[in-house]
């Protein structure tokens, strides 16, 4: 990648969390990259084309840095330690904002789309590795989608970053319950094999009506 695209890649991210989304403008964004703004179509074709870049390079730089994180997860209760490492980390370097852009900029945007859903799909994809690995063998394991659940626990996350500017204490809240959680699941997998049969006999007839 040339050192003009990646400027402009990085320019791009920088004035949508200073500036927001109306104001990413070709102008504004060769400004913080130190370049012609006319490089900014030379490059991408379009403001919408270099925001749609700008999504998913900064998400696979992001994600490449915590996935030997997410490869050492071994349970639940490390998931969400490391979930409250990476909440504080994003927030911090004001990746958030950049997200709460992309999501609102996708909603009038169609161009921005497909790179932002492929962007939170990165997030998604370590997710459901982890889900898969600690779930395994446990009472749960039989009832519950990982791919779909994946999917909520990451909907959720990105929904608390969001949250957090407006109810910081909410925010602190769910997380400790995420954590009661977590520590439920934890119950579960102690318990001996006659309890273990119990509990998954109970899940059955639970789910059963569900799926017919």
């Amino acid at each position: 990648m040339s050192d003009t695209r990646e400027r402009l890649l990085a320019g791009a991210l920088e004035v949508l969390g200073e500036h927001g989304i109306a104001g990413a403008s070709a102008r504004a964004v060769a400004g913080a990259a130190g370049v012609n703004q006319a490089l900014v179509f030379y490059h991408f074709g379009s403001v919408d084309d270099l925001l749609a870049a700008a999504c998913r390079d900064g998400a696979e730089r992001r994600v490449a840095l915590y996935r030997e994180r997410f490869a050492g997860v071994r349970t639940l209760a490390e998931l969400l330690a490391l979930a409250r490492e990476l909440h504080a980390a994003e927030r911090a370097a004001g990746h958030v904002a950049v997200l709460a852009q992309l999501l609102a900029g996708a909603q009038a945007q169609p161009r921005l789309v497909p790179a932002t859903a492929a962007g939170l799909g990165l997030w998604v994809e370590e997710v459901e590795q982890v889900l898969a690995r600690v779930l395994a063998g446990t009472p749960l394991a039989e009832f519950v989608e990982v791919g779909g659940l994946a999917r909520a626990v990451a909907a959720g996350f990105v929904g608390l970053e969001l949250y957090e500017g407006v109810d910081p204490e909410g925010t602190e809240r769910a997380l400790s319950s995420l954590e009661q959680l977590a520590g439920l699941v934890a119950a579960l997998e102690e318990l001996g094999p006659v309890a273990q049969r119990a509990v998954r006999a109970r899940l059955r007839r639970t789910a059963a009506p569900r799926s017919r």
